[in-house]
């Protein structure tokens, strides 16, 4: 029996500013398609702004002319987006071959948080130079199952909680902080 590959679908775009906005709204319309639920597609476009932000602003930036014209540097960056593993998986190739970093910045900076934002918003990420032309792969995974609930087979495997045998009870744990919600409350507090 095959299985069916996973989804995957990949936009080219330039670095100009419109490119962020262009490529949120192919996010949307891409994983909507593929029936992701909306506070997945939410956090996945936060990143997708972010790291779409981050190809614009380091391009390899050359002599200020028109895009049109033959003289421009203007460059491309290719966004993709798949289904893997459980996960909608983000990646944005560009051409600045220097890795992401991930700074610690004070409450009154006025960027830096985006490599941040990526780390907290997705359940993993990463980079990896590319070796057939200049550049390097920035991605992240967010989980399309929420924060702090057993996937299937976790599920199954779970007994039911029994009273300690000594009659003490115990402490119920704190639920696990939802990192989109983490991520919503550092967007908020960066727009105050």
């Amino acid at each position: 029996m095959s299985q069916a590959p996973s989804p995957s679908d990949r936009l080219t775009l330039a670095t100009t500013p419109n490119a962020v906005g262009l490529a949120r709204l192919y996010t949307t319309d891409v994983l909507t398609r593929w029936r992701v639920p909306a506070d997945v597609i939410e956090t996945v476009q936060l990143i997708v702004s972010e790291l779409t932000t981050n190809a614009v602003q380091h391009s390899p930036v050359g002599e200020q002319v028109s895009p049109y014209s033959p003289l421009s540097t203007l460059r491309t960056f290719e966004l993709l987006l798949q289904i893997v593993d459980g996960a909608v998986r983000v990646s944005v190739w560009d051409f600045d071959e220097r890795p992401p970093v991930l700074k610690q910045v004070g409450i009154d900076a006025t960027s830096g948080r985006g490599i941040f934002l990526v780390a907290v918003m997705s359940s993993k990420w990463g980079h990896y130079p590319i070796h057939v032309r200049p550049g390097k792969v920035v991605w992240a995974e967010v989980s399309l199952v929420p924060a702090g609930e057993p996937q299937e087979d976790e599920r199954a495997r779970q007994l039911p909680s029994r009273p300690p045998l000594d009659g003490r009870s115990t402490k119920p744990r704190a639920e696990p902080l939802d990192p989109r919600l983490l991520g919503r409350v550092l967007v908020g507090v960066r727009g105050l």
